[in-house]
């Protein structure tokens, strides 16, 4: 098909109205299908795996739909919001990681307007931390907050502040760190379900409790010197704990030997006068025959412990052995 360039102004205008109307009898064709294409895209939605979708009809919640493909009224009627829920958010506090992964890297910008904290005791630390959090409610997220994450950021400032004013600089940087990370989340969160915010704190995690750089040299020195003075206390109380048991142990078994050897004496004694006044009291009954015995048991007490035995006559003037009491030895 060519195309005529008209002569006269008048073959102009017969050209284009005629071109006008043979338009014109496709626009009711685009309308319709424009219409069919509007509403689909307006009207069909998909929702993936780890979030949901929130309807709001008019400015007024809907209803909230799951993963998959959904139908919405269209022609901005109802409008979505799609909320992340299965997904752990985090804000970094005193630092900013700008790569994450097996070498992470960190941004070398000073962070020490909300990293810089007042102690207890009146002592200034560097802390830095970081806030888990994830989407419980996203009803409530989204029609009670206007920005999540400057909420989070500023109530866990707050929150940090607070706890680490309430221990000294020793406890913050040593043995406290746990406590802190409870004692913050659970004022975080408290806060956060009295806005009916929607979110939920996982975990709190102190990174580094560190004093500022300008004294941070001094303060190590002073903190070696308490932990010196701390490795001299303990080893002194374990000389104690081993020395004093110890000496107690020895102490307590002479008392019990002496005891021991007190009562044989006293059981030995009693032993011997009771003895005595059973011999005196048969002495007194039977003289001779007590002397007697007592003689006898004296003699089988000294005779096995003497060595060879010779008896005499008492006449004899020579020594002839009469009876050999040893047993031919």
């Amino acid at each position: 098909m060519q195309f005529k360039i008209p002569d006269t102004p008048e073959e102009l205008f017969k050209q284009g109205g005629q071109n006008f109307i043979h338009l014109y009898k496709w626009v009711p064709s685009v309308i319709v299908l424009s219409v069919i294409l509007f509403f689909m895209l307006t009207s069909f939605y998909s929702i993936e795996q780890g979030e949901v979708g929130v309807i709001r009809r008019f400015g007024k919640y809907a209803e909230t739909t799951q993963p998959g493909l959904h139908w919405k009224l269209p022609f901005g009627i109802d409008k979505l919001d799609k909320v992340k829920v299965d997904r752990v958010f985090k804000e970094e506090f005193g630092f900013r990681t700008t790569e994450p992964g097996v070498r992470t890297s960190y941004s070398a910008s000073s962070f020490e307007e909300e990293s810089s904290m007042l102690t207890g005791d009146l002592n200034v630390l560097d802390v830095s931390w970081i806030v888990h959090f994830k989407v419980k409610d996203p009803v409530q997220l989204l029609f009670n907050l206007r920005n999540p994450r400057g909420t989070i950021r500023d109530l866990s400032e707050a929150a940090m502040r607070q706890v680490i004013g309430d221990y000294s600089v020793n406890e913050a940087i040593t043995t406290h760190k746990s406590e802190i990370n409870l004692k913050v989340q659970n004022i975080l969160q408290k806060v956060l379900d009295g806005y009916q915010s929607g979110l939920q704190i996982s975990k709190i995690e102190l990174q580094e409790v560190l004093p500022p750089k300008p004294v941070k040299t001094s303060f190590n020195e002073v903190n070696e010197a308490e932990q010196e003075r701390e490795k001299v206390i303990n080893q002194a109380w374990e000389a104690y704990n081993k020395a004093v048991p110890t000496a107690r142990g020895q102490a307590e078994k002479i008392i019990r030997e002496a005891e021991g050897y007190a009562t044989a004496k006293v059981s030995r004694a009693e032993g011997d006068a009771s003895k005595f006044l059973d011999t005196w009291n048969a002495y007194k009954d039977a003289k001779d025959v007590t002397r007697r015995r007592m003689y006898l048991e004296t003699l089988e007490e000294i005779i096995p412990k003497t060595g060879k035995i010779f008896v005499f006559e008492p006449e004899a003037s020579s020594v002839l052995p009469l009876l050999n009491l040893n047993g031919g030895k």
